[in-house]
């Protein structure tokens, strides 16, 4: 079963990694690496997984490549 998640992203943040819900339902996900070359992507799919105890080969960026906003899709 796929489930959708809509999450913001604050690369670069001081604060992560860390997951947190926000008021519209989705995640806030704060990660160290920077937006360069898909690092911070790569971060926010290796913590999502983590969040929802799956392997980070069972989520994928659906929209968002290059947003903050990004919507994600978690096979589990």
């Amino acid at each position: 079963m796929a489930e959708r998640v809509t999450v913001q992203v604050k690369a670069g943040s001081s604060k992560g990694p860390l997951v947190e819900a926000d008021a519209d339902g989705g995640l806030v996900v704060y990660v160290r690496e920077r937006a360069i070359e898909g690092a911070a992507n790569d971060a926010v799919v290796r913590l999502v997984a983590a969040h929802f105890g799956v392997a980070p080969s069972r989520v994928s960026i659906r929209r968002g490549h290059t947003s903050k906003r990004k919507t994600l899709e978690v096979v589990v």
